[in-house]
């Protein structure tokens, strides 16, 4: 056999050199990581503290914040999840991260879920001054006066939705032969997520796009697996969000990624896409055409009032076409994941606690004595003091966005370098002991209503407040909270005073079990997907008309 000549050879030492150099390169940056890092003292899992790969791959089960939960159980209320990042689980941390006067920005973990070149909105700004200047405009959307306007699209769709339940009973009562009378007076068991999806998204179809597209209505709609492609959206785009050669990332975005994201982007992705650039050049048109018309006969939902938005300097209009576009994409995916996995979260627990879900059946319906049409947006619905209770209870259990909204520290900062990641994560706060006196996994609303006799003092409640924050708080804050709040409040109260609710006798659906691990196990407990909006199913429920 001939040898093979030295010429021969020198590819096989080229690759053998740049191998070997990657090799030293890694070897080094994970010792530097775990030794050498300013970070290196802070706990946690030996392989997150050397890479970020290890919490990428948790993102993608969707099941990264059951993994910080565990994580916090074991090293305690500071945890290291990846070389440049670090979480706290402690209330005196929440306001240093995320309060007006913080000494951070929003992360490039926004910048990643920017879709193309000039699709910029306030979610994905992350420049402190262009951010604020979005939000501002963004809040012209959601002042008083249209809040005022939005409560009317709202009490439409939940008197529509209602309706549509209680047919529900009354055809299952109907093509029932068998069972008691009283228990052919339930509805056949439905998903109620699922139900709450349609709901929502009318109402924010409505409002965003002037106009409902009735996916709630029984039938054949076309228009029903948008919910769905907007979780195969996040889900897409999130776990990008997440990596760890995110710089690189955003780098290449636009020299060519984004257009091989466009190609390699799944089906579902892109009809979620074709649906919000159809549904806003449609509502432009019909915005173009009612402008002509008196201001009463213009139709007030949100899209109006982006399109009036005027710059507080110059004057001039504020939104491009494109601005529009990725405005309108953030209020229909943000504006509506709030919204549902709150409502999916209060039912599963009510439903949970016949007792105490009766308790709150009978405020609502001793509150408001005659029909439901009384139940309006308004102070005497804001005072319905258990209804707050149980509202913010499933709130906490089950928050509608259950990991880290990372933050950036920028320079100056005292504790951590700039560039170090930081964060708290409303899953794991949510179930922190030491603030909800032992029993954080347990929905119990008494525990925000002061009664010295019960236990639930003042400071209590102060205490627990400074660790619940489910519309976030400072200059990320959840623009749309109002809104939320009264989705919520009229389609709890209207829904508990017109129908009774039950769990389905049986079903466990959107509760843990055992086979799902660690986190997961307790069927009391709704579960949730993280997808940085929270996908979840359940509970199942049958639905009858209120007695007489």
């Amino acid at each position: 056999m001939a040898y093979l000549s030295r010429e021969a050879l020198q590819p096989f030492h080229w690759a053998l050199a740049v191998a070997l150099l990657s090799f030293l390169l890694i070897v080094g940056k994970l010792t530097y990581n775990l030794y050498l890092h300013p970070l290196s003292h802070i706990p946690g899992p030996f392989w997150c503290r050397a890479s970020g790969i290890p919490s990428w791959l948790h993102t993608r089960t969707g099941k990264r914040h059951i993994w910080e939960l565990r994580q916090f159980e074991r090293y305690g209320s500071r945890i290291r999840v990846s070389p440049d990042s670090v979480l706290f689980r402690d209330p005196a941390a929440y306001p240093e991260i995320y309060g007006m006067k913080s000494n951070v920005r929003r992360s490039h973990f926004y910048t990643a879920l920017k879709r193309a070149k000039g699709e910029d909105n306030a979610l994905n700004s992350i420049d402190v001054a262009e951010h604020a200047y979005r939000r501002k405009l963004l809040q012209t959307c959601f002042t008083e006066k249209s809040l005022r306007a939005a409560s009317g699209f709202i009490v439409k769709h939940v008197d529509r939705w209602n309706e549509i339940l209680a047919m529900s009973t009354e055809e299952e009562s109907s093509s029932s032969s068998s069972g008691t009378e009283k228990e052919k007076e339930w509805s056949a068991p439905i998903d109620l997520s699922e139900s709450i999806d349609t709901l929502v998204f009318d109402i924010m179809g409505d409002l965003a796009f002037g106009r409902s597209f009735d996916i709630k209505e029984p039938g054949d709609n076309p228009l029903k697996v948008i919910p769905h492609t907007i979780a195969q959206y996040m889900k897409f785009y999130y776990p990008l969000c997440r990596s760890p050669f995110l710089h690189l990332l955003i780098w290449l975005k636009p020299r060519g990624l984004d257009q091989l994201f466009q190609m390699i982007t799944p089906p579902a992705v892109r009809q979620y896409n074709e649906f919000v650039y159809s549904s806003v050049t449609n509502r432009i048109n019909q915005y173009r055409e009612q402008k002509e018309k008196p201001g009463l006969e213009q139709r007030q939902d949100m899209f109006h009032f982006l399109c009036e938005a005027r710059d507080p300097d110059t004057g001039w209009v504020a939104y491009d076409e494109n601005n529009l576009r990725a405005e309108s994409s953030l209020l229909i995916v943000a504006g509506s994941d709030t919204t549902s996995t709150a409502l999916s979260g209060i039912f599963f627990y009510l439903t949970g606690d016949p007792q105490r879900l009766a308790k709150l059946t009978a405020e609502i319906r001793t509150t408001f004595r005659g029909s439901a049409d009384e139940i309006v947006h308004g102070p005497k619905l804001q005072g319905c003091r258990y209804l707050a209770a149980c509202i913010d209870e499933g709130m906490r259990l089950a928050p509608p966005g259950p990991c880290d909204l990372p933050r950036e520290v920028l320079k100056g900062g005292i504790y951590y370098p700039p560039g170090t990641i930081v964060g708290t994560v409303p899953w794991a706060d949510s179930r922190n002991e030491a603030v909800y006196d032992g029993d954080a996994t347990v929905f119990r609303p008494e525990r925000w209503i002061v009664d010295e006799a019960n236990g639930v003092t003042a400071e209590s409640v102060v205490r627990r407040r400074a660790n619940f924050h489910p519309f976030t708080t400072g200059p990320g804050n959840c623009v749309g909270k109002n809104l939320a709040m009264a989705e919520i409040l009229i389609t709890v109260a209207r829904t508990l005073h017109r129908l009774d609710i039950r769990r389905a006798p049986g079903s466990t659906l959107g509760g843990g079990s055992p086979e799902m691990g660690w986190g997961a196990t307790d069927e009391k407990q709704l579960q949730l997907v993280d997808a940085y909006i929270a996908l979840r199913q359940g509970p199942e429920v049958q639905f009858r008309k209120r007695a007489s």
